[in-house]
């Protein structure tokens, strides 16, 4: 009587073959693409800062992987964060840099997220910069060198 069911044994193990094959497959994938980086610090905090200071601050990675890491592209939140990417593919070992400039002409507290967009394992990765911009604070260069304490 025929069930719809195969009892043969070599059926069994050609599908078992089949799927150990395709497993394998995926694996060996998976292993291919191993691009990794690593980030000395995946937040940058500006602290407090004055209206109109230095805006700059860098992203340091390493390419932790045994591929060249590429960057495909860097995107902010807004137009108020200009991140700028690394053109060159980052060699297996080798460090490299993602700079970002935040706008410090607008006063008050501030958080944004930087995406980056690569080859590496996880294709997206997500670093963020905070501070706040003090509209009463001196900026660092217009600071006296002279002391501030005790009296003559």
């Amino acid at each position: 009587m025929c069930n719809g069911y195969n009892n043969n044994p070599l059926i069994k193990i050609n599908i078992m073959k089949t799927i150990l094959s395709l497993v394998a497959i995926f694996l060996v994938t998976l292993t291919v693409s191993a691009q990794e980086f690593k980030f000395e610090k995946e937040v940058i905090d500006y602290g407090k800062v004055a209206v109109g200071s230095e805006g700059k601050r860098v992203f340091e990675f390493t390419n932790v992987g045994d591929a060249p890491l590429i960057i495909k592209d860097v995107r902010s939140t807004c137009g108020c964060t200009v991140p700028k990417k690394p053109e060159k593919p980052i060699m297996p070992g080798q460090k490299g840099q993602i700079e970002v400039s935040y706008d410090t002409k607008r006063p008050g507290g501030f958080s944004k997220s930087i995406t980056i967009i690569s080859n590496a394992k996880s294709a997206r990765k997500v670093v963020k910069i905070k501070g706040f911009i003090d509209k009463n604070a001196a900026p660092a260069k217009a600071k006296s060198m002279m002391s501030t304490g005790g009296t003559n």
